[in-house]
């Protein structure tokens, strides 16, 4: 759902003959050369609207100041109230984009590492997220169709908490068979070597996360997915764990794992007792180990391969911090950036936390013309 994770989410060599999804040795390697299309993400293009909001705004639509959520009937006026009645920003979202955008500024060049496929309206806003997809340098493969209008994802600013409520719309609308099944666009994501899927897009189509998730698998190639979102835990599990076998880097933050940890019935609430259960849980590619990547906000990252590991993130002085709408897509973004050139798991985490330390300090998952980071 729009902009993911409430705060900044943030991830060894394995066994013999195992190979780590992630590089663990500082060996000094010049890094992977980038081609494009080098890194696929496919997910619910929407187009977030944010206001700094009041609790009334909240208590009216009964929406907690940290969370995200799908919208249902009660929500219909939410979107334009929160228009007539606040000070809006228009960004152009949806968790997984914002995720490859981010990753493609921290490359920068060359342009269109990152590919984005989902689908919109044809409509104006679905005109402005194909804009900033090409401002932002990422080939994005729109499936356009004209029953339902362009997705929209309400940001609701508390402080620096945001509630999130999305309208997925045309997000919803995306067909396996009508774009990812079309010869140009597989060829896309067979040119691909490492993959990230929102766990939000779960809730639209389990049949085409699943025909990319088993390339990734068949071909020894990084299949990674985000929890998302407590409620994906719990209401889509039964998906999640169609997936899971497929996964190979696991990323959430501390409010999902603990729903995922519950449903699960994994009896414990620590963090790293549920990194440790999640990255045991079976696999199919035995080729590389899981990494699980749980962030806790400004709290250190925990990550476990196989052994637990501790990473602090940046700090940042409180009247610094802007939005944290962005936080979690960007700690993605940034650690994807790395993934995808091969380099240490230290090397990922440290882009990841960087990229999250930037975004927070915009409004919306917003960046800079270039990141200061090396």
């Amino acid at each position: 759902m729009a902009s993911d994770e409430p705060k900044a989410k943030k991830l060894k060599l394995a066994e013999e003959k195992k190979e780590s999804p992630v590089k663990k040795s500082p060996v000094k390697k010049s890094p992977a050369k980038l081609s494009p299309n080098s890194l696929f993400g496919m997910g619910n293009p929407l187009l977030d609207i944010s206001a700094v909001v009041d609790k009334d705004f909240l208590d009216k639509y009964t929406l907690k100041p940290n969370d995200q959520i799908l919208a249902e009937d009660k929500h219909k006026e939410l979107f334009e109230e929160l228009v007539k009645k606040f000070k809006v920003e228009y960004h152009a979202g949806g968790a997984t984009q914002n995720s490859i955008k981010i990753a493609q500024w921290m490359i920068q060049e060359p342009h269109k590492v990152g590919t984005f496929f989902g689908c919109i309206g044809k409509d104006k806003f679905g005109e402005i997220l194909m804009q900033k997809a090409e401002e932002a340098h990422i080939e994005a493969h729109y499936y356009e169709q004209d029953e339902e209008p362009t997705g929209t994802c309400a940001a609701c600013i508390t402080g620096d908490n945001r509630s999130l409520v999305a309208n997925l719309a045309a997000a919803n609308c995306y067909k396996k068979d009508k774009h990812l099944d079309l010869e140009q666009n597989w060829k896309l994501v067979e040119k691909a070597k490492v993959y990230y899927i929102a766990g939000f897009f779960l809730t639209v189509s389990l049949e085409s996360i699943l025909k990319v998730a088993k390339h990734a698998s068949e071909n020894n190639k990084l299949f990674c997915l985000n929890l998302s979102a407590p409620f994906i835990c719990q209401f889509f599990k039964e998906n999640l764990m169609k997936v899971m076998p497929y996964v190979d880097v696991l990323f959430g933050n501390e409010t999902e794992a603990a729903a995922f940890a519950k449903e699960q019935d994994f009896k414990t609430k620590d963090i790293k007792e549920i990194a440790k259960k999640a990255q045991a849980l079976p696999k199919e590619n035995k080729k590389r180990q899981r990494i699980v990547v749980l962030t806790q906000g400004k709290d250190e990252t925990v990550i476990f391969s196989d052994k637990v590991e501790t990473f602090p993130v940046l700090k940042i002085d409180p009247k610094d911090l802007v939005d944290t709408t962005g936080a979690g897509d960007a700690f993605v973004g940034g650690f994807l950036s790395e993934l995808v050139q091969e380099k240490p798991l230290v090397q990922c985490v440290k882009a990841a936390h960087y990229a999250a330390n930037v975004i927070i300090r915009q409004a919306g998952c917003t960046f800079p013309e270039k990141p200061n980071f090396n």
